[in-house]
Protein backbone atom coordinates (compact mmCIF):
# COMPACT_ATOMS: atom_id res chain seq x y z
CA UNK A 1 0.00 0.00 0.00
CA UNK A 2 1.47 3.50 -1.28
CA UNK A 3 1.82 6.05 1.43
CA UNK A 4 0.88 8.93 -0.62
CA UNK A 5 1.65 11.57 1.94
CA UNK A 6 5.17 10.07 2.62
CA UNK A 7 5.76 9.72 -0.81
CA UNK A 8 5.01 13.51 -2.06
CA UNK A 9 7.07 14.98 1.17
CA UNK A 10 9.91 12.90 -0.13
CA UNK A 11 9.54 14.05 -3.42
CA UNK A 12 9.23 17.51 -2.34
CA UNK A 13 12.38 17.86 0.16
CA UNK A 14 14.61 15.63 -2.72
CA UNK A 15 13.13 18.60 -5.56
CA UNK A 16 12.81 21.30 -3.12
CA UNK A 17 9.94 21.93 -4.09
CA UNK A 18 7.62 25.06 -3.12
CA UNK A 19 4.27 24.98 -3.28
CA UNK A 20 0.96 22.98 -2.53
CA UNK A 21 -0.46 20.25 -3.85
CA UNK A 22 -3.74 18.37 -3.62
CA UNK A 23 -4.94 15.08 -4.60
CA UNK A 24 -8.84 14.26 -5.17
CA UNK A 25 -11.66 10.82 -5.16
CA UNK A 26 -14.84 11.54 -6.71
CA UNK A 27 -16.24 12.94 -3.67
CA UNK A 28 -13.64 14.22 -1.41
CA UNK A 29 -9.96 15.58 -1.09
CA UNK A 30 -7.86 12.62 -0.42
CA UNK A 31 -4.66 14.51 0.52
CA UNK A 32 -3.45 18.40 0.81
CA UNK A 33 0.04 19.21 1.49
CA UNK A 34 1.73 22.36 1.83
CA UNK A 35 5.44 23.22 1.32
CA UNK A 36 7.96 25.86 1.13
CA UNK A 37 7.71 29.76 1.85
CA UNK A 38 5.19 31.68 0.64
CA UNK A 39 6.91 34.86 1.41
CA UNK A 40 10.60 34.04 1.88
CA UNK A 41 11.33 38.37 3.72
CA UNK A 42 8.45 36.95 6.33
CA UNK A 43 9.24 33.54 6.68
CA UNK A 44 5.41 33.26 5.85
CA UNK A 45 4.53 28.90 5.02
CA UNK A 46 2.22 27.90 2.36
CA UNK A 47 -0.53 26.73 3.09
CA UNK A 48 -3.56 24.67 1.90
CA UNK A 49 -5.48 27.47 1.19
CA UNK A 50 -2.42 30.01 -0.63
CA UNK A 51 -3.24 31.68 -3.65
CA UNK A 52 -0.26 31.28 -6.54
CA UNK A 53 -0.11 32.32 -9.89
CA UNK A 54 -1.02 29.19 -12.28
CA UNK A 55 0.57 31.35 -15.86
CA UNK A 56 -1.18 29.64 -18.87
CA UNK A 57 -3.46 27.41 -16.76
CA UNK A 58 -5.39 30.71 -17.12
CA UNK A 59 -6.15 29.78 -20.95
CA UNK A 60 -8.37 27.41 -20.00
CA UNK A 61 -10.64 29.80 -17.89
CA UNK A 62 -10.20 32.12 -20.87
CA UNK A 63 -11.93 29.10 -23.05
CA UNK A 64 -14.51 28.55 -20.40
CA UNK A 65 -15.10 32.58 -21.00
CA UNK A 66 -15.49 32.39 -24.56
CA UNK A 67 -17.15 29.11 -25.23
CA UNK A 68 -19.63 30.85 -23.06
CA UNK A 69 -20.31 34.20 -24.85
CA UNK A 70 -20.83 31.34 -27.72
CA UNK A 71 -23.35 29.68 -26.11
CA UNK A 72 -25.16 33.31 -25.45
CA UNK A 73 -25.29 33.26 -29.47
CA UNK A 74 -22.56 36.61 -29.24
CA UNK A 75 -20.11 35.12 -31.36
CA UNK A 76 -19.56 31.69 -33.29
CA UNK A 77 -16.27 29.56 -33.23
CA UNK A 78 -16.58 30.27 -37.19
CA UNK A 79 -16.65 34.23 -36.19
CA UNK A 80 -13.56 35.64 -37.33
CA UNK A 81 -10.78 37.58 -35.46
CA UNK A 82 -10.85 40.32 -37.77
CA UNK A 83 -14.41 40.87 -37.47
CA UNK A 84 -14.46 42.06 -33.57
CA UNK A 85 -10.48 43.48 -34.01
CA UNK A 86 -11.06 46.81 -36.58
CA UNK A 87 -7.97 48.40 -37.81
CA UNK A 88 -6.56 47.05 -34.74
CA UNK A 89 -3.61 44.07 -34.98
CA UNK A 90 -3.68 44.37 -38.71
CA UNK A 91 -1.20 41.70 -39.33
CA UNK A 92 -3.52 38.96 -37.86
CA UNK A 93 -4.87 37.32 -41.35
CA UNK A 94 -8.48 37.86 -42.03
CA UNK A 95 -9.35 34.17 -42.34
CA UNK A 96 -7.88 33.49 -38.38
CA UNK A 97 -11.48 32.71 -36.23
CA UNK A 98 -12.54 31.95 -32.89
CA UNK A 99 -11.46 28.24 -33.43
CA UNK A 100 -8.43 28.84 -34.56
CA UNK A 101 -7.37 30.89 -31.65
CA UNK A 102 -8.87 28.82 -28.83
CA UNK A 103 -6.65 25.38 -30.56
CA UNK A 104 -3.77 26.86 -31.03
CA UNK A 105 -4.10 26.79 -34.65
CA UNK A 106 -4.29 30.59 -35.54
CA UNK A 107 -0.69 30.81 -36.97
CA UNK A 108 -0.75 34.49 -35.47
CA UNK A 109 2.68 35.81 -34.46
CA UNK A 110 3.62 34.88 -31.27
CA UNK A 111 4.65 38.54 -28.20
CA UNK A 112 6.41 35.60 -26.34
CA UNK A 113 6.95 32.66 -28.68
CA UNK A 114 7.41 29.58 -27.04
CA UNK A 115 8.10 27.77 -29.61
CA UNK A 116 11.66 29.10 -29.34
CA UNK A 117 14.09 28.19 -26.70
CA UNK A 118 13.20 30.35 -23.56
CA UNK A 119 14.90 31.53 -20.80
CA UNK A 120 11.97 32.10 -17.92
CA UNK A 121 14.59 33.83 -16.01
CA UNK A 122 15.26 36.41 -18.03
CA UNK A 123 13.62 39.54 -18.44
CA UNK A 124 11.08 38.77 -21.56
CA UNK A 125 8.60 41.06 -21.37
CA UNK A 126 9.22 43.84 -24.55
CA UNK A 127 7.73 46.76 -22.60
CA UNK A 128 7.79 47.86 -18.80
CA UNK A 129 5.68 44.99 -16.80
CA UNK A 130 3.84 47.93 -15.29
CA UNK A 131 2.25 48.82 -18.45
CA UNK A 132 0.69 46.09 -19.16
CA UNK A 133 -2.29 45.65 -16.71
CA UNK A 134 -5.37 45.77 -18.80
CA UNK A 135 -6.02 43.84 -22.15
CA UNK A 136 -6.10 46.82 -24.13
CA UNK A 137 -3.05 47.79 -23.11
CA UNK A 138 -1.05 44.83 -24.97
CA UNK A 139 -2.18 46.12 -27.96
CA UNK A 140 1.53 47.56 -28.94
CA UNK A 141 3.26 44.36 -27.80
CA UNK A 142 1.19 42.08 -30.29
CA UNK A 143 0.80 44.61 -32.73
CA UNK A 144 4.24 43.84 -34.56
CA UNK A 145 4.47 40.11 -34.28
CA UNK A 146 4.43 38.68 -38.15
CA UNK A 147 1.80 35.34 -39.00
CA UNK A 148 4.24 32.17 -38.96
CA UNK A 149 1.76 29.93 -41.09
CA UNK A 150 -1.29 29.85 -42.36
CA UNK A 151 -5.09 29.22 -40.46
CA UNK A 152 -5.57 26.12 -39.46
CA UNK A 153 -2.51 24.61 -41.01
CA UNK A 154 -0.85 22.95 -37.77
CA UNK A 155 -0.88 23.55 -33.96
CA UNK A 156 1.53 26.59 -33.27
CA UNK A 157 1.25 27.20 -28.88
CA UNK A 158 0.64 31.09 -28.86
CA UNK A 159 0.61 33.50 -26.32
CA UNK A 160 -1.17 36.21 -28.57
CA UNK A 161 -4.20 34.21 -29.19
CA UNK A 162 -5.49 34.08 -25.80
CA UNK A 163 -4.83 37.39 -25.47
CA UNK A 164 -6.70 38.37 -28.90
CA UNK A 165 -9.29 35.95 -26.97
CA UNK A 166 -9.45 38.16 -23.79
CA UNK A 167 -9.64 41.93 -25.77
CA UNK A 168 -12.85 39.74 -28.43
CA UNK A 169 -14.58 38.96 -25.15
CA UNK A 170 -14.66 42.05 -23.77
CA UNK A 171 -15.35 43.92 -26.85
CA UNK A 172 -18.88 41.96 -27.76
CA UNK A 173 -19.58 41.58 -24.03
CA UNK A 174 -18.95 44.91 -22.88
CA UNK A 175 -17.47 43.90 -19.41
CA UNK A 176 -13.04 44.07 -18.40
CA UNK A 177 -12.20 40.23 -19.10
CA UNK A 178 -10.79 40.06 -15.05
CA UNK A 179 -14.37 40.73 -14.10
CA UNK A 180 -16.31 38.55 -17.27
CA UNK A 181 -13.99 35.18 -16.10
CA UNK A 182 -15.48 35.95 -12.45
CA UNK A 183 -19.02 36.43 -13.98
CA UNK A 184 -18.90 33.80 -16.01
CA UNK A 185 -16.42 30.82 -14.19
CA UNK A 186 -15.37 31.72 -11.18
CA UNK A 187 -19.04 32.35 -9.59
CA UNK A 188 -20.71 29.56 -11.30
CA UNK A 189 -17.81 27.15 -10.12
CA UNK A 190 -17.92 28.67 -6.70
CA UNK A 191 -14.16 30.09 -7.07
CA UNK A 192 -14.28 32.78 -4.68
CA UNK A 193 -10.29 33.12 -3.89
CA UNK A 194 -9.29 32.98 -7.76
CA UNK A 195 -8.70 36.70 -9.09
CA UNK A 196 -6.54 38.67 -11.14
CA UNK A 197 -4.24 40.19 -8.79
CA UNK A 198 -1.81 42.48 -9.22
CA UNK A 199 1.52 41.65 -8.77
CA UNK A 200 2.68 44.88 -7.08
CA UNK A 201 -0.22 44.61 -4.37
CA UNK A 202 -0.25 41.02 -3.41
CA UNK A 203 -2.44 40.08 -0.20
CA UNK A 204 -0.59 38.27 2.52
CA UNK A 205 -2.78 34.58 1.27
CA UNK A 206 -0.72 35.38 -2.11
CA UNK A 207 2.54 33.59 -2.83
CA UNK A 208 5.23 35.80 -4.10
CA UNK A 209 6.60 34.19 -7.05
CA UNK A 210 10.88 33.54 -6.26
CA UNK A 211 13.70 32.97 -8.92
CA UNK A 212 17.42 31.95 -7.67
CA UNK A 213 19.90 34.22 -9.09
CA UNK A 214 23.49 33.01 -8.37
CA UNK A 215 22.50 31.69 -4.87
CA UNK A 216 20.30 34.43 -4.39
CA UNK A 217 16.32 34.40 -4.30
CA UNK A 218 14.58 37.01 -6.00
CA UNK A 219 10.97 37.97 -6.70
CA UNK A 220 9.14 38.07 -10.32
CA UNK A 221 7.72 41.38 -10.35
CA UNK A 222 10.21 42.32 -12.88
CA UNK A 223 9.66 39.19 -14.96
CA UNK A 224 6.02 39.17 -15.01
CA UNK A 225 2.95 42.01 -16.38
CA UNK A 226 1.52 43.03 -13.53
CA UNK A 227 -2.03 41.97 -13.59
CA UNK A 228 -2.57 39.52 -16.21
CA UNK A 229 -5.01 38.75 -19.39
CA UNK A 230 -6.56 35.88 -21.29
CA UNK A 231 -2.99 34.15 -21.91
CA UNK A 232 -2.12 34.05 -18.27
CA UNK A 233 -2.00 35.26 -14.30
CA UNK A 234 -4.83 34.21 -12.51
CA UNK A 235 -4.16 33.78 -8.92
CA UNK A 236 -5.90 30.32 -7.49
CA UNK A 237 -6.20 27.84 -5.19
CA UNK A 238 -5.83 24.20 -5.02
CA UNK A 239 -9.18 24.41 -3.93
CA UNK A 240 -10.64 26.53 -6.30
CA UNK A 241 -8.98 24.28 -8.99
CA UNK A 242 -10.30 21.70 -7.76
CA UNK A 243 -14.25 22.91 -7.90
CA UNK A 244 -13.37 24.52 -11.33
CA UNK A 245 -12.72 20.47 -12.20
CA UNK A 246 -16.27 19.55 -10.89
CA UNK A 247 -18.35 22.41 -12.21
CA UNK A 248 -16.72 21.76 -15.78
CA UNK A 249 -17.35 18.32 -16.02
CA UNK A 250 -21.34 19.16 -14.89
CA UNK A 251 -22.01 21.31 -16.92
CA UNK A 252 -21.95 24.09 -14.61
CA UNK A 253 -20.35 26.61 -16.64
CA UNK A 254 -21.22 25.46 -20.12
CA UNK A 255 -23.35 23.06 -20.71
CA UNK A 256 -22.26 19.02 -21.38
CA UNK A 257 -22.48 19.26 -24.92
CA UNK A 258 -19.97 22.01 -24.93
CA UNK A 259 -17.82 20.50 -22.49
CA UNK A 260 -17.28 17.22 -25.13
CA UNK A 261 -16.45 19.94 -27.66
CA UNK A 262 -13.93 21.51 -25.90
CA UNK A 263 -11.99 18.28 -24.72
CA UNK A 264 -12.50 17.15 -28.12
CA UNK A 265 -9.06 16.64 -29.70
CA UNK A 266 -8.22 19.55 -32.64
CA UNK A 267 -4.32 18.60 -32.73
CA UNK A 268 -1.63 16.20 -31.83
CA UNK A 269 0.98 17.57 -30.33
CA UNK A 270 5.02 17.04 -30.63
CA UNK A 271 6.46 15.51 -27.18
CA UNK A 272 9.36 16.92 -25.90
CA UNK A 273 12.48 14.57 -25.35
CA UNK A 274 10.76 12.47 -21.99
CA UNK A 275 7.16 14.03 -22.25
CA UNK A 276 3.76 12.02 -21.95
CA UNK A 277 2.55 12.92 -25.83
CA UNK A 278 -0.15 15.13 -25.70
CA UNK A 279 -3.12 16.04 -27.70
CA UNK A 280 -4.89 19.73 -27.46
CA UNK A 281 -8.62 20.73 -27.67
CA UNK A 282 -10.00 24.18 -27.11
CA UNK A 283 -7.94 25.65 -24.48
CA UNK A 284 -7.27 22.47 -22.53
CA UNK A 285 -4.42 19.80 -23.00
CA UNK A 286 -5.32 16.04 -23.75
CA UNK A 287 -2.83 13.22 -22.44
CA UNK A 288 -2.63 11.03 -25.68
CA UNK A 289 -2.51 7.29 -24.09
CA UNK A 290 -5.20 7.94 -21.20
CA UNK A 291 -8.59 9.79 -20.40
CA UNK A 292 -6.42 12.94 -18.44
CA UNK A 293 -8.00 16.70 -19.01
CA UNK A 294 -5.27 19.01 -18.03
CA UNK A 295 -4.65 22.50 -17.43
CA UNK A 296 -0.93 23.76 -17.32
CA UNK A 297 1.50 26.77 -17.21
CA UNK A 298 4.91 27.48 -16.09
CA UNK A 299 6.90 31.21 -16.33
CA UNK A 300 9.64 32.86 -14.33
CA UNK A 301 8.63 31.93 -10.46
CA UNK A 302 5.45 29.84 -11.50
CA UNK A 303 4.80 26.62 -11.86
CA UNK A 304 0.94 24.75 -12.25
CA UNK A 305 -0.22 21.04 -13.16
CA UNK A 306 -3.92 19.56 -12.95
CA UNK A 307 -4.84 16.50 -14.32
CA UNK A 308 -8.78 14.96 -14.16
CA UNK A 309 -9.94 12.04 -15.32
CA UNK A 310 -13.18 12.42 -16.49
CA UNK A 311 -14.21 8.84 -15.93
CA UNK A 312 -12.71 8.08 -12.45
CA UNK A 313 -13.44 11.89 -11.93
CA UNK A 314 -9.41 11.34 -10.20
CA UNK A 315 -8.09 14.77 -9.92
CA UNK A 316 -4.83 16.26 -8.38
CA UNK A 317 -3.71 19.62 -8.68
CA UNK A 318 -0.09 20.67 -7.78
CA UNK A 319 0.74 24.76 -8.03
CA UNK A 320 4.41 26.46 -6.89
CA UNK A 321 5.86 29.77 -6.11
CA UNK A 322 9.35 28.51 -8.19
CA UNK A 323 10.35 26.41 -11.03
CA UNK A 324 11.83 23.34 -9.26
CA UNK A 325 10.36 20.50 -8.38
CA UNK A 326 7.07 20.21 -10.57
CA UNK A 327 8.31 18.06 -13.19
CA UNK A 328 8.80 14.82 -10.60
CA UNK A 329 5.95 15.39 -8.68
CA UNK A 330 3.52 15.34 -11.64
CA UNK A 331 5.42 12.76 -13.19
CA UNK A 332 4.97 10.36 -9.90
CA UNK A 333 1.29 11.29 -9.70
CA UNK A 334 -0.07 10.72 -13.36
CA UNK A 335 1.60 7.38 -13.39
CA UNK A 336 -0.08 6.62 -9.82
CA UNK A 337 -3.44 8.17 -10.53
CA UNK A 338 -4.64 7.49 -14.62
Amino acid sequence: MVDLGLELDTIASREAFSGVVRVDSPDRPVLERAYGLADRRHAIPNEAGTQFGIASGTKSLTALTVVSLIEEGLIELSTTARSLLGDDLPLIDADVTIEHLLSHRSGIGDYLDEEVEIDYDAYLMPVPVHELATTEQYLPILAGAATKFRAGERFGYCNSGFVVLALIAERVSGVPFPELVRERVCGPAGMADTAFLRSDELPRSAAIGYLEVDGAWRTNVFHLPVRGTGDGGIYTTVADISALWNAFFSGRIVSLDWVAEIVRSRSDVPAESGAVARRYGLGFWLNASTYAVTMSGGDTGVSFWSSRDPHSSATFTAISNTGAGMGALTRYLEELLF
